[in-house]
């Protein structure tokens, strides 16, 4: 059975027992599903299927003999600082974490991709030739559709594969489930079908562009690309909402949809090399995911991790995912385009705080002025965030999480659901949390992600560690419960051999 080398587990996970036994199990359920697979319903269309009538219904598919797969990983995502910045092209400290996806993948010959997932019932099927046929919001088979026509406009090859992925990344908890099944299937898409030649900026793009137009979400570039690129990473999307549409040789028109975070080249914003391999040899440059990012006003390295200043992230999961609230969701970057045309501006990165305060009385919408200026206090944070990183400043790094979190609660308003005000586990929780934090003197809790539900972030001294994961508990259950790294791996093909 061919499987992941054991260095290379080691270097992307910091060890092999739990690592090789998931690897193992993947490369398994892989063969299960598509060793044997018959050439049957050739030419079957999905076209206006739902899920349930995909599975039934798969169109011809070449056969994938036992050691025809190759691994990849991609990781989930933390927010240190810059909660709902993005989409306005603000500034995110942000970092992969140790939770990930993994696929075991091949191509299959034919013009169909299809991807089956741990846990869920139902094949997702997507035949590239009746893309214009998908329909919208049908889950992760809209999404999949979406990616493949993205990177297709945007002048990469996309061919037929087979996948069979596993996840341990929390589902519609904050975490960027999504953002990191979508940069799983562009490293996929990057290793087999062009050479390696994509770069983190364009699987971001992609995957915005599939959320955006398939998914009717209005997502920013910070989940993918902290998922794409592994490790601690400052973005500054100020410089991308403002380039124009045509860069070099590159077209990017046909991905526009109006939302100017996606109209950036890839020229601009890609690596150096190919994007992310991950082998155990020494020689790890131009394709490794260390490689530098070419605009460093984009996306800019940080060796940085909790761990280095004695501290521990945990992530909570409430009880209550944000899947079903995407219009709240969608309701901030909007409002935060409300104040900005107010100055005549289309985002808020065009503009600044003195400019948006003498024309308060022309935005009618109190939220959104509230919005607005929670945008630009947390780009102020994400700097003095950053800084704190590199000096290893550990009281100005908490003070930056802590007035992050309180200014999301407060000002941007997203750690509850206006409309369903007596379900507040987001605001709960971080009630519970502080309470124990105030008993300790240290560490810090701030709501994590798109919010609204989902999941909270408590930073606090590895000491303290144990007793808080019991102690929350209590409340959440210890399954909801998340002590975690920062990894230094974001997406990519995992070196392998037969065994």
């Amino acid at each position: 059975m061919k499987l992941p080398e054991l260095q290379t587990l080691e270097k992307i996970y910091g060890e092999t027992e739990h690592s090789l036994a998931r690897y193992q199990s993947l490369a398994e359920n892989y063969r299960k599903q598509f060793a044997s697979v018959r050439a049957e319903s050739a030419g079957t269309s999905n076209a206006g299927a739902t899920m349930s009538d995909v599975s039934k219904a798969e169109p011809a598919m070449a056969d994938a003999p036992e050691c025809e797969m190759e691994f990849f990983t991609a990781p989930g995502r933390t927010e240190i600082v810059g909660n709902h910045t993005d989409h306005n092209g603000g500034k995110i400290l942000s970092g992969s974490i140790s939770l990930d996806t993994i696929g075991a993948a091949y191509p299959n010959g034919t013009d169909v991709i299809t991807i089956v997932s741990e846990g869920y019932r139902d094949k997702v099927i997507v035949d590239l030739t009746r893309l214009d046929k998908v329909p919208k919001n049908k889950g992760t088979y809209s999404l999949v559709a979406g990616m493949a026509m993205a990177a297709r406009k945007m002048g990469f090859s996309v061919s037929g594969f087979n996948a069979y992925v596993s996840t341990e990344v929390i589902s519609a908890a904050g975490v960027s489930s999504s953002a990191s099944f979508e940069m799983l299937v562009c490293a996929i898409i990057n290793y087999f079908f062009n050479e390696g030649q994509m770069h983190y900026i364009d699987y971001a793009r992609i995957g915005q562009y599939a959320e955006n137009h398939f998914w009717d979400k209005a997502s920013g570039l910070m989940d993918q690309m902290a998922c794409a690129v592994g490790g601690t990473i400052l973005l500054d999307f100020s410089k991308i909402a403002v380039l124009p549409q045509e860069q070099g040789n590159k077209s990017v028109s046909g991905v526009s949809d109006g939302q100017t975070t996606a109209n950036a080249g890839s020229e601009h914003t890609g690596q150096g090399g190919k994007s992310g391999r991950f082998g155990s040899g020494e020689g790890e440059t131009a394709d490794a995911p260390s490689a530098v990012i070419r605009d460093e006003d984009i996306c800019k390295r940080v060796e940085f991790s909790f761990s280095q200043l004695g501290y521990d992230l945990v992530i909570v999961n409430t009880g209550k995912g944000h899947a079903d609230l995407s219009d709240e969701y969608s309701s901030v970057p909007f409002e935060m385009k409300e104040a900005a045309g107010a100055v005549g501006a289309k985002l808020l990165c065009e503009t600044d705080e003195e400019t948006v305060l003498g024309k308060l009385s022309a935005i009618e919408n109190d939220r959104a002025i509230l919005r607005a200026l929670h945008f630009f206090e947390e780009n102020k944070r994400v700097d003095a965030a950053y800084q704190a990183s590199l000096d290893r400043d550990e009281a100005a790094l908490l003070k930056a999480i802590d007035e992050s979190g309180r200014s999301s609660w407060e000002w941007l308003q997203n750690c509850y659901s206006i409309r369903n005000y007596k379900e507040q586990k987001v605001t709960l929780t971080l009630a519970l949390t502080r309470l124990f934090l105030n008993r300790t003197g240290r560490g810090v809790c701030r709501v994590h992600g798109g919010g609204f539900a989902g999941v909270i972030a408590c930073v606090l001294p590895q000491e303290e560690t144990a007793d808080y994961v019991d102690y929350i508990a209590q409340y959440v259950g210890k399954e909801n419960v998340y002590p975690m790294n920062i990894r230094t791996f974001g997406a990519g093909h995992v070196e392998s051999r037969a065994n």
